[in-house]
């Protein structure tokens, strides 16, 4: 309590609350007084909930800032209220260095100049004082303490002051004792010179209202923070507030406006020519108040105090007391804050300044650098344009504190629990609106300044994102803003012009494949959803461990990767019931996957017979839960498990699948370090790289909803391959190759997707090369049943246990489709050589009429032998593209 009470009395007290009390009168006066208590007791309660909802360490202000609402806002008042800290100790200081320049004045006794002696007093003050703070807080809290018994012995003095009665000296300089009739001409304003206007003398005062956190910045040498804050601040608030409100009403009901100073004035009462409230008092004040020119009265006096009171010099003590107190919190304040700041290594380059000496911590390189800030400061000796700065910046810190009081509230986390219950949500809003008010009233310019540092510092600490956690307001309030949003969305329908590519893509571990992360997460950042899934296979009780422990790695691996995408892991038995499982789960209300993202199953051939049934019953399971499928197919393949099991991360074994995309399984007893995962060098892929003006080929060939158009149209904004030309291939006959053309790009032109070069592949239908037909029927052989045309029961009794196995009717059946993937891989040979991406609309086997090894075959021939990466897209026959706006 003692400390606040010292910091928010100062110079304010003594020197200017007389003469705003003469402008604005006594009503007035109060007014001021209690519109900036109110700012200050408002931000008290706030101060107090916020202390009281945990544990304080410390760093004051910055401390109860950061932790509550976050590193952003927490970082940048902390810097700049340090920094406020510091300027102040030399504001104070040399306030201080003015009233002892002025004695000497008095005395002729000056040692250099009036602007040097300033200088002197201020370097050998500010020394001593950094002596008494480097002594430890014992010493400086008995200096406090002094200064503390001075300044109310100097309040005292000035009560007695006002009763003792009035000699002729005192009489000429305008005290006359307490009557009723001074009172009365006092109670209205009479507003004088550039500063004659309420918000003007409101400016003026509200710096003394301010100090109201010096308890606060000390927070780590309390003893019980949560108790010793709120009982102190706002004890000291109503103080401070009650000697505010005496001084005015009693000075103003002791001394008149106007008066001369001079014993010659002296008249009898009722003479004539005598104008005024004095000449009651045989006083004759009328020529210098109609000249202006008086040298004494509330409204010309600034040392009314020192005038009306006992003992003059005991004022002066007293302003001595409040200025040196006020210098005293600030150095040590300032370094406490910026002892916290620099543990948190929000910016660079100031972490030397944190380390702690002794006992308690201290920041002795904290002083110093306060030292130096202040003493480069006190040099100048004019600091009236640095005042209404520091100002804007306690302003700043009110704003912000109740703020977070507000914001910790509104969310309604249930962390936020504060043992102090008598503060309100509402008016913690109002006084941070005010704060904000106050301090453009104040200083508009220095409250713009102080702004664009805040949001040039909070700019920092966003770009940077420091690694710090502290449960701050701003998560609970993100988690609010997604969880009434995501329930907003369920209520409405959905409409296909908003349509969005959900995908769900079965990455395994994400860092086991990177290309196909980075294909999805192109072109659904910043558009939509992306959710990475994983199948641990295995028991449940090995797996649970494991996917807890994993869940972190992985999803730190994708931010650091810049990748916008949620990671999830199921446990399962084998590898289709797992992504059975992730096709019905994954998602949220109307945020949930439309499409199902899979690498290529390039080891099909040689795989056990079960992985290749279930990685076609997986497509099958897709389309029969709606999704879309999209097939992704790279030369060097999409699994890089291997190279980061020999140098990165040896729990993982190989999987069992290793380029489908799904399953992983984990050697016995071992677990994944998530740090490890995250920090592992991160594979670079094509679609990392700038793409230059190759083009994206789509072969449009079969109609899927247009989802085969859409991804690479949404690829194509993209600022890597924005240079790239998309280009159309679809069928058509040879002799109506211009009317197709025309139509398809009519077509297009009313989907507006911008593509305008289509072609027309009137050999689609040819017979392919012989040599490539034989290598198909090479690629299915192992897999036939060679049944020779046997009845269908026969052919059933064969493939028991096998049913991946094609039967020859099978083979003659589907034979037309089969040559027309062999052709297409011709026609994408031919034309897509140096594409930079082939986006193609895949065939389809039926369920139970096309064994899984015969589409695997399909797949391969289609995409085997390109060099560009190939990307497989069917839709579930939803239509994605509209050229209707209703």
């Amino acid at each position: 309590m003692i400390r606040c009470m010292l910091n928010i009395w100062g110079v304010i007290l003594y020197l200017r609350l007389p003469w705003i009390t003469a402008q604005a009168g006594i009503a007035l006066t109060w007014l001021i007084i209690l519109m900036s208590v109110t700012v200050t007791t408002i931000t008290g309660l706030s101060i107090s909930a916020i202390s009281t909802n945990g544990k304080v360490k410390s760093g004051g202000t910055y401390f109860l800032i950061s932790r509550s609402l976050g590193p952003e806002l927490g970082g940048s008042i902390g810097l700049i209220f340090a920094f406020a800290n510091a300027v102040a100790v030399a504001m104070h200081t040399v306030g201080f260095a003015e009233t002892v320049r002025d004695l000497l004045q008095e005395h002729d006794s000056l040692i250099v100049d009036p602007t040097n002696d300033i200088r002197i007093i201020g370097v050998i003050t500010v020394t001593v004082l950094l002596g008494i703070s480097l002594a430890g807080m014992e010493w400086e809290a008995k200096a406090q303490i002094l200064f503390f018994l001075v300044i109310l012995v100097s309040f005292i003095n000035y009560l007695v002051g006002t009763v003792i009665p009035a000699t002729a000296e005192k009489q000429a300089k305008g005290f006359f004792s307490y009557r009723a009739d001074i009172f009365a001409q006092n109670f209205v304003p009479n507003w004088r010179g550039p500063e004659g206007s309420f918000f003007g003398l409101f400016s003026i005062f509200f710096p003394s209202a301010t100090g109201i956190l010096a308890g606060a910045n000390i927070s780590g040498d309390l003893k019980d923070p949560a108790v010793a804050i709120p009982k102190g601040t706002l004890m000291a608030i109503f103080w401070t507030t009650m000697s505010y409100l005496v001084l005015s009403a009693t000075i103003g009901a002791c001394v008149v406006r106007d008066a001369s100073g001079s014993l010659n004035d002296s008249v009898a009462v009722g003479s004539p020519g005598c104008e005024g409230l004095a000449c009651s008092f045989g006083w004759n004040f009328t020529a210098c108040a109609q000249q202006q020119s008086c040298r004494y009265g509330l409204s010309n006096y600034y040392q009314s105090m020192s005038m009306v009171s006992g003992f003059g010099p005991l004022i002066t003590a007293g302003i001595f007391g409040a200025t040196l107190s006020s210098a005293l919190a600030c150095l040590v304040s300032a370094p406490k804050v910026f002892q916290c700041l620099c543990k948190d290594q929000l910016y660079p380059l100031i972490g030397f300044f944190g380390k702690g000496y002794g006992r308690n911590s201290e920041p002795i390189r904290g002083y110093m650098l306060t030292y130096v800030i202040a003493v480069g400061f006190i040099l100048i000796a004019e600091l009236n344009a640095i005042a209404p700065i520091i100002s804007n910046f306690f302003l700043c810190s009110y704003a912000l504190i109740n703020f977070s009081c507000f914001h910790a509230s509104i969310t309604n986390s249930p962390g936020w629990r504060p043992s102090f219950r008598y503060y309100s949500k509402w008016a913690a809003l109002f006084g941070a609106a005010v704060s904000v008010v106050i301090m453009f009233l104040l200083t508009w310019w220095a409250a713009l300044i102080a702004f664009g540092i805040v949001i040039f510092l909070l700019g920092y600490v966003l770009y940077k994102k420091p690694d710090v956690n502290w449960g701050s307001s701003m998560q609970a309030s993100s988690y609010n803003m997604a969880l009434n949003y995501s329930v907003g969305l369920s209520e409405v329908d959905e409409h296909i012009k908003n349509y969005r590519p959900q995908c769900l893509v079965l990455t395994g571990p994400p860092n086991f494949r990177p290309a196909l992360v980075d294909f999805v997460g192109t072109f659904t950042k910043n558009l939509s959803l992306m959710l990475c899934g994983n199948v641990l296979i295995g028991p449940r009780k090995q797996k649970m461990p494991e996917s807890r422990l994993m869940a972190d790695g992985h999803t730190k691996w994708l931010m650091k990767r810049k990748i916008k995408a949620f990671y999830t892991d199921v446990v399962a038995e084998d590898l289709r019931s797992g992504v059975q499982m992730l096709i019905q789960a994954a998602g949220l209300g109307k945020m949930r996957p439309n499409i199902l993202v899979l690498g290529y199953k390039r080891n099909w051939r040689t795989a056990s017979p079960q992985s290749l049934e279930d990685y076609v019953g997986i497509l099958h399971d897709a389309f029969d839960f709606k999704y879309g499928v999209c097939l992704m197919r790279m030369k060097e393949g999409l699994n890089v498990s291997r190279v980061l099991q020999a140098h990165v991360n040896p729990t993982f074994e190989a999987a069992e699948h290793p380029e489908n995309g799904t399953g992983s399984r984990a050697a016995p007893g071992t677990a994944v370090d998530p740090t490890t995962l995250a920090s592992e060098q991160q594979a670079s892929t094509v679609f990392q790289s700038k793409q230059g003006k190759k083009t994206i080929d789509i072969y449009w060939l079969f109609d899927d909803g247009g989802l085969t158009l859409l991804i690479p149209y949404l690829l194509g904004r993209k600022k890597r391959w924005g240079k790239c030309k998309i280009r159309v291939f679809v069928g058509g006959q040879i002799n109506r190759m211009d009317e197709e053309r025309k139509a398809i790009v009519s077509l297009l032109s009313k989907f507006r997707l911008g593509f305008h070069e289509v072609h027309i592949l009137p050999d689609i239908n040819q017979k392919p090369r012989p040599e490539h037909i034989k290598r198909f029927d090479e690629l299915i052989a192992p897999f036939r049943l060679n049944d020779g045309f046997k009845d269908e029961a026969t052919v059933n009794e064969m493939r028991q246990g096998c049913p991946w196995k094609i039967s020859d009717e099978e083979v003659d059946k589907n034979r037309a489709k089969s040559l027309r993937q062999v052709r297409l891989n011709e026609i994408l040979r031919d034309y897509s050589r140096d594409a930079a991406l082939i986006a193609i609309t895949p065939p389809i086997g039926r369920k139970g009429r096309c064994p899984s090894s015969l589409y695997m075959a399909w797949l391969e021939t289609l995409s085997q032998d390109l060099r560009p990466p190939i990307i497989l897209t069917r839709g579930n026959q939803e239509n994605v593209l509209t050229f209707y706006c209703q």
